[in-house]
C-alpha cells in the first residue's frame, strides 16, 4: 500500500538531515498515517481508510466523514473516497426526489 492519506493526498516528501558541520544526507518525511475505521451516518455503514492524523482532525471539525467528503476537492480523495463520496450524493439526489 502507498504511503499517500486517501482524504487529502499527502504522501512522503524528501529533504536532507542537516549537521551541525552542514553534512547533508538525504532522508524522507513520512506523514502520520493511521488505518481508522470512519461511520458515515448517511450510509448507515463504516469504511476502513488510511488517514492521516491532520486529516482526522479535519473530518472532526467538519461534523463527520460525510460533510467531509461533500466538501472536499475531488483532485485530493483516492479512489475508495470518491466512491463513497458519489455513494453519499446519489443518496442525498434520492431523498430530494
Amino acid at each position: 500500500m502507498s504511503r499517500k492519506c486517501e482524504l487529502t493526498g499527502k504522501m512522503a516528501l524528501t529533504g536532507n538531515n542537516v549537521s551541525h558541520a552542514n553534512n547533508k544526507t538525504k532522508r524522507r518525511f513520512l506523514p502520520n498515517l493511521n488505518m481508522v475505521s470512519l461511520a458515515s451516518e448517511k450510509l448507515e455503514k463504516s469504511f476502513k481508510l488510511k488517514v492521516s492524523a491532520s486529516a482526522l482532525r479535519t473530518v472532526d471539525k467538519k461534523g463527520g466523514l460525510d460533510l467531509y467528503l461533500l466538501s472536499a476537492d475531488e483532485t485530493l480523495l483516492s479512489r475508495n473516497a470518491l466512491k463513497i463520496k458519489k455513494d453519499i450524493e446519489t443518496l442525498e439526489e434520492v431523498k430530494e426526489k
